[in-house]
This record gives structure tokens, sequence and C-alpha cells, in this order.
């Protein structure tokens, strides 16, 4: 659980920015994603091959 200590004359807008980024940090928000579904290995292995393919192309033609 977070705690956000509040301190006297503290705007509320600026201490749920504090929260906000806390949280951010802590990955929750990620792996409750993640574990949302099940995706088999085989297909992120795929994933992250075609991510690497497309950023290998971008680089190839900033070299052109």
């Amino acid at each position: 659980m977070l705690i956000i200590p509040i301190k006297d004359g503290e705007n509320i807008d600026r201490a749920l920015k504090r929260f906000k980024r806390k949280f951010d940090k802590t990955g929750l928000k990620k792996s409750l994603q993640t574990r949302k579904e099940f995706i088999k290995s085989s297909v992120k292995r795929r994933a992250t091959i075609q991510k690497a393919q497309h950023i290998q192309r971008l680089r190839d033609q900033e070299e052109i």
C-alpha cells in the first residue's frame, strides 16, 4: 500500500502527482496488465524478434 504524507498547506494536485509517480515506479499496473491474460512463451519470443527486426530496419534506413 502506498502512503503519501500530505504536508501542511500542500496542494492536493501536487500530492496526487506524487502518488501517480510512486505508483508508476512500483510497476504494479504493468504486472496487472501482463497477468490479465496468458501469453504463450513462443508468442512472446516472436514479438520480441519482430520488434528487434523493426528497429534494425529503422537503423539500416538511417545509415542510407
